[in-house]
């Protein structure tokens, strides 16, 4: 295990929302989700797929830093996959909030908030939801962002959220259960009106341009493959796709 990943600020140890995280603009979106949790737990006790994932004798069920997780196959391996993004969307946004870094105004830090608690709020959602199929807790790998500088903090936001919304995109086709697949398009609308506000903190005008929208008016889509070669970026946690599916 490397040797930093025991520091409290890199671990993926927040289980609940922090206190009055829930305010009253953002209840109805924890209450949106909280309906669709038990929608989708259910389904999950009837999915065919939940072969549960392993990660090389540290054991599953466990939300303890993993140095290495599989994320099983069919639609709960896809959940683990939208869940291993969350993890690191919550922990890197808990950390931004933690130790603000000059240069952020208030309403930006308003904004970074919402968007800090929605965060956690899917990746609690799809912790409860695949219950002891869900892999364990990712050590994020931040040192590449400089959390003193508020152009690295959203330019690393800004990359978080393109990345989410173009992992969504494409793995919907991959989902098979529908309810799976209509949460799932719930978050990536979520997921890209924090991109479109990151963009617009960074460059006014920026929200929806070519580098993220084609000519056909369409969202960037990337495969599982794609997404984690990223993602691998900020873990040090070796996630295992190879039994995902492809099609």
């Amino acid at each position: 295990m490397p040797k930093n990943v025991s520091e409290p600020s890199d671990l993926v140890n927040l289980e609940t929302p922090p206190v009055n995280a829930v305010s009253r603009k953002n209840f109805l979106t924890y209450a949106g989700l909280s309906a669709s949790l038990i929608l989708l737990g259910t389904a999950c006790k009837k999915d065919p797929h939940n072969i549960p994932p392993y990660d090389h004798g540290h054991g599953h069920g466990d939300d303890g830093p993993k140095e290495v997780v599989n994320l099983g196959s069919g639609d709960i391996g896809i959940l683990n996959y939208a869940y291993a993004l969350e993890q690191l969307e919550a922990a890197f946004y808990t950390k931004v909030i933690a130790n603000p870094c000059s240069g952020l105004s208030t309403k930006e830090m308003e904004y970074l908030k919402d968007i800090r608690d929605h965060e956690i709020g899917h990746r609690e959602f799809f912790k409860n939801a695949i219950g002891d199929q869900r892999i364990g807790g990712l050590i994020p790998n931040f040192s590449s962002i400089n959390f003193n500088s508020r152009t690295s903090v959203l330019n690393a936001a800004k990359a978080f959220e393109d990345l989410g919304v173009s992992a969504y995109n494409g793995a919907g086709e991959l989902i098979q259960n529908t309810t799976y697949l209509l949460i799932a398009g719930k978050i990536v609308s979520v997921e890209a009106r924090h991109a479109a506000a990151i963009r617009d903190m960074l460059e006014y005008g920026s929200f929806a341009d070519s580098s993220v929208i084609d000519a056909n008016g369409l969202d960037a889509a990337r495969k599982p493959a794609d997404v984690l070669a990223i993602a691998g970026n900020f873990t040090y946690t070796k996630i295992i796709a190879t039994n995902l599916p492809t099609s």
